[in-house]
């Protein structure tokens, strides 16, 4: 696993066709946050970002740094990577909101993403914002992929409608 780009650093755009496939995780110390219903559900500054061919990077955010107690098991849950393997879905209730299959995480990933055991990842499409360094991110289109896009980060990216075959 890569090491983080320091903060203090200017961060150079990215293509989304120039990160890996099997994907990549890199460190990231930026302050990841996460919203929904007037609550911060997670914040973080050590966060795994996963790099992946054609997607935006998503941010998996360490149990320690998520409210936990807001998210419960979605009751339709389970989807397969060919990389990272079996994925856990999350509701996240705050109060009487209700945001279905709003997280995920891979409670024993394959070996190569041991590091992601545990960890969340959030649909900023899902949540009432989600923010980079306190830049809003935009989200991945679709309802399948879950990746955070910055400023930094260039597509154009698999979702969309049509893109389904990249």
């Amino acid at each position: 696993m890569e090491k983080p780009v320091p903060r203090s650093t200017p961060r150079t755009p990215e293509s989304v066709w120039d990160y890996p496939r099997p994907p990549v995780m890199r460190e990231d110390d930026r302050d990841v946050r996460v919203e929904c219903a007037g609550q911060v559900v997670a914040e973080t500054r050590r966060a795994l970002r996963v790099l992946e061919t054609s997607h935006p990077p998503v941010f998996y955010i360490p149990p320690r740094d998520v409210r936990t107690e807001l998210l419960f098991p979605a009751v339709a849950g389970r989807t397969w990577c060919e990389w990272k393997g079996s994925a856990r879905y999350w509701d996240v209730i705050v109060g009487h909101d209700v945001r279905p299959r709003a997280a995920w995480s891979y409670p024993r990933p394959e070996p190569g993403y041991a590091p992601l055991a545990g960890f969340f990842a959030f649909y900023p499409s899902r949540m009432d914002r989600c923010t980079v360094d306190g830049e809003e991110v935009t989200a991945q289109e679709g309802d399948f992929y879950g990746g955070w896009i910055t400023a930094e980060v260039r597509g154009p990216f698999k979702g969309a409608p049509g893109t389904q075959l990249w």
